[in-house]
């Protein structure tokens, strides 16, 4: 039995090794780069290379994304011992801005027919709190419009680094230096079949199927060694984002990490108010926190942080010093504008709704200036029911005593003990209430004290 297991061993390793071997790895970078695509690139990488697969496919449809977390991507694949394409498909995907950066630095370029490449112009000025340039148009004119407003010295010192940057990687593949400088300054664009012609690429390929078997016997570049591709008959794998990219992708979305900020700030000042409490402190802490890391790895203005945290101070405000709306009216403009500054940076899926900056300045005003307003003005109302409200009415001694005896309350019998001696009539104060019996002081004595 035991040589049976063994034998079974001998032969699972090899069959393992060799199915490693003939194995390509396939990452999907969708959507906006950020610090949740370069978590999932960098791990991909490492279980890839620890597993020993061939080749690693990246498939890339984006409109681009933060420069740090382009960068990041970027010295993993220079970095990598395996191979790895970049395939900008299906067909209708883009590579566009930090895509064509990625592109570049990639030891074979791909394209799907009807897809497109270029727009590499940078919009971010540099890295979190800084104030970046006002770019925040939809469309390239405007967002040129919007460049040209721009510091002219920081602009050309950014855009300068950019041009240097992809030359480089386009010199490193051996591809078109001269377009990469063009797609950078011009925000210029490619077709698949404009880009192959162009060798802004190294092919075309309808499907992964495609280009498995378009890259075979294709030689290539790995950390100055030569590696010829043996990719048919290889077996393709997905690997999809797991729960822990997934998570960080929904907490560093600017629009989720600042619902978060506004209900940790929310849950702290309604349990500064309310001590006690417990549930809003707790819920408005975590909140917080996992807004700041967002706000750690995003590149965000704090001038508009500054500025949200002064409008919602000047709304509380309001509600403690009625000042004919003048601080609350402050309080909302300075609250909007921070809103809209808070990552102003013009990357595309790193903005802040309108719709929901518009819908938490009027939820604050509302919740700050008039619902906070209400509560400071119910605690300061007199007390109208229970112990408390007894001790606002006089009471009158019913007889002669010198500690307990009775008195009428609000019409009704009271057992009441005094320390002082109590004349029948004598007007007395309630001081506190045990049950049904009440301490009280004669009024006159309890004025002369």
């Amino acid at each position: 039995m035991l040589r049976r297991w063994f034998a079974l061993l001998f032969l699972w390793l090899p069959l393992t090794i060799l199915a490693a071997q003939k194995t390509a790895l396939q990452l999907d970078i969708e959507g906006p780069i950020g610090p949740a695509t370069t978590d999932y690139v960098k791990r991909s990488f490492t279980d890839a290379i620890d597993s020993g697969v061939r080749l690693i496919i990246l498939r890339i449809d984006t409109p681009g994304g933060l420069d740090a977390a382009m960068r990041e991507i970027i010295k993993q694949i220079i970095a990598s011992p395996v191979p790895v394409v970049a395939y900008v498909a299906p067909s209708g995907a883009r590579a566009a801005s930090a895509g064509t950066y990625i592109v570049y630095a990639s030891h074979v370029a791909a394209m799907a027919p009807a897809t497109s490449i270029g727009a590499a112009t940078p919009v971010q000025l540099a890295g979190p709190g800084t104030a970046p340039p006002p770019e925040r148009g939809k469309s390239q004119g405007k967002e040129a419009e919007g460049r040209k407003n721009a510091e002219p010295g920081m602009r050309e010192k950014m855009i300068n680094d950019a041009v240097a940057y992809i030359k480089g990687l386009a010199r490193m593949r051996g591809r078109n230096a001269e377009w990469a400088e063009k797609a950078v300054r011009e925000a210029a664009t490619l077709t698949a079949e404009e880009a192959l012609k162009l060798n802004v690429i190294d092919l075309i390929a309808t499907d992964e199927g495609d280009l498995l078997r378009r890259l075979d016997g294709r030689k290539v570049e790995v950390l100055g060694r030569e590696v010829v591709l043996e990719t048919r008959g290889m077996i393709l794998e997905r690997l999809e984002p797991d729960w822990r990219s997934r998570l960080l992708s929904v907490l560093t979305d600017p629009n989720i990490a600042y619902i978060l900020m506004l209900l940790g700030i929310y849950g702290l000042l309604f349990e500064f108010s309310n001590p006690g409490a417990v549930v809003p402190g707790v819920l408005g802490s975590i909140c917080l926190l996992l807004a700041l890391f967002a706000f750690q790895v995003l590149p965000i203005n704090y001038a508009g942080l500054a500025l949200i945290l002064l409008g919602l101070a000047l709304m509380v405000a309001e509600a403690f010093v009625p000042s004919f709306g003048i601080l609350g009216i402050g309080g909302v403009a300075a609250f909007t504008l921070g809103s809209i500054l808070l990552t102003d940076i013009g990357v595309p899926g790193f903005e802040i709704h309108p719709e929901l900056i518009v819908g938490f300045a009027i939820a604050s005003a509302l919740l700050f200036i008039l619902g906070l307003g209400m509560i400071i003005q119910a605690r300061r109302r007199p007390a109208l029911t229970g112990s408390e409200e007894l001790r606002l009415h006089p009471a009158v001694a019913l007889e002669d005593f010198d500690r307990e005896g009775w008195i009428r309350l609000q019409g009704e019998r009271w057992h009441a003990v005094s320390d002082r001696p109590v004349r029948k009539g004598q007007r007395l104060k309630v001081t506190a209430v045990e049950g049904l019996t009440v301490h009280v002081t004669p009024l006159g004595e309890e004025k002369a004290a």
